[in-house]
This record gives C-alpha cells, sequence and structure tokens, in this order.
C-alpha cells in the first residue's frame, strides 16, 4: 500500500517525539519508538484527570489497554466506575474487555493491566456495553487543539466510530489522553475526517481543554478494505444491523 503525504507527516511528527522522550530518559520501557510512551508520571497524570469534574462525574468508562494507561484504568476501578477495556485489535466478536469493580477477585491495580484482565474479565459485544461517560485515549503526540496521533494503525479512530454508531458516545462524552508533556507538540498535526480529537489533555503537571474538538460521526465504511472488515468481527457483525 503506497504512503500517503499526510502519513508521511504524521510519522515524522511521531519521530521528532519518541526522539524527544528517548532523549529525555522520559519512559520506561527500553525503546519508546513504536509504541504508545509508557511515559514517566503516568500515575500522577491519572491523579491529576481524577480531580476533575469530568471524572467524579462520569461511572462508565472505556480506556485502551496500554501501559501508559493502566494507572487510569486502576483509579476508575478503585472508584468504583465500570471499565470497559478493548481486545487487542478489537479481534474477536466480541471485542471488550468488562471490568466490574463490584466482581474483582483481584485488587484494582493488578485488574487493570492487559494480560490481567484477559484472564479474569469476560468479553462482551458492542451491544452489551453501557453509554460511556469517559473515553480515555492513548496518544504518541497531541496538540492542544485536540488533534492527536496514535501509533498508526487506526484501531483507536475505528473503535470510536463503532462506539459511535452503536448510540454508546453521545455529545456529553468525554474523550480524554494522558500523556507527558513532550508528547505535547506545537508542530501542525493533520487530521481527516476520520480522526478522533480529544475535549481534554492531561500530563503530570496541567489539565488542557481543547477546544471544538473533531468526533466522527459514525464508521465510513468506504474507506475499508475487505481485508479490514474480515478481520474485525464486529464490523462484520455491524454490517448485518
Amino acid at each position: 500500500m503506497a504512503v500517503s503525504s499526510l502519513d508521511r507527516v504524521k510519522q515524522a511528527v511521531r519521530m521528532q517525539v519518541w526522539d524527544a522522550l528517548a532523549a529525555a530518559d522520559a519512559v520506561h520501557d527500553a525503546s519508546v519508538h513504536g509504541r504508545i510512551p509508557n511515559f514517566a508520571g503516568a500515575e500522577r497524570a491519572a491523579a491529576r484527570l481524577s480531580a476533575l469534574p469530568a471524572w467524579k462525574r462520569a461511572s462508565v468508562v472505556k480506556s485502551v489497554p496500554d501501559k501508559a494507561q493502566l494507572p487510569v484504568r486502576a483509579k476508575a476501578l478503585e472508584d468504583g466506575k465500570t471499565v470497559y477495556m478493548a481486545v487487542p485489535k478489537l479481534a474477536t466478536l466480541k471485542p471488550f474487555y468488562l471490568l466490574d469493580p463490584a466482581s474483582l477477585t483481584i485488587p484494582p491495580a493488578e485488574a487493570a493491566a492487559s494480560r490481567a484482565a484477559a484472564a479474569i474479565a469476560p468479553m462482551v459485544e458492542v451491544e452489551a456495553l453501557l453509554p460511556l461517560d469517559l473515553i480515555i485515549l492513548g496518544s504518541v503526540a497531541v496538540n492542544r487543539a485536540g488533534a492527536r496521533i496514535g501509533k498508526g494503525a487506526g484501531y483507536s479512530d475505528l473503535e470510536f466510530a463503532l462506539l459511535t454508531e452503536a448510540g454508546l458516545v453521545s455529545p456529553e462524552t468525554v474523550i480524554v489522553t494522558t500523556v507527558h508533556a513532550l508528547q505535547v507538540t506545537d508542530t501542525p498535526i493533520p487530521t481527516t475526517e476520520l480522526d478522533v480529537s480529544v475535549d481534554l489533555i492531561v500530563t503530570p503537571d496541567e489539565a488542557i481543554l481543547c477546544p471544538n474538538p473533531h468526533r466522527p460521526a459514525g464508521v465510513d465504511w468506504s474507506v475499508l478494505t475487505a481485508e479490514k472488515i474480515a478481520a474485525i468481527p464486529a464490523l462484520i457483525a455491524r454490517q448485518g444491523i
């Protein structure tokens, strides 16, 4: 598949941020390149997020499974919130793990880890999810307008579109990313109609409210290849509705 100029620009922004994090020794993994950064200070970012009104209002949270957002998932469970976490690559017909704080058999900090969740949490179909109050995204880079870039696979954007089409995302649902300060970039981030932007950026040291974030209306079937649809059973099921 040909790489578009937009993809090249996005990759250049990723490399800029990955290099800056590596130079500052600001991540926990041996290599940050190619990953959602497991950034130093993630626990402080989660604590800062948990003090905000949007968090206090939320009872149902959907989160990415990345290590950087583990403290957010753990805090949500500690605070009695229902947490949904995506199965990697949405590769099963039931593409979300359900972490119910009332039925955990291990401490929240353990249950929030992706491997533990895969072992103890039931998987649920999209239609079984409760409406979402808060969605937590991982990012490689984000700017103060709310435009974000992930690793480049597009699963977060597709997942958001799928949840929106299922009626689980409302105008009141708050979209958040937790990142290191070095991931908040002034470099322009190109976006398309398919890209989800965030309402709120939380770093260990500040919370940034983003003006007029963009939200896709639903799945754009015209851009999905037959191979992509075939690899995601929830998309196949959605086609039949």
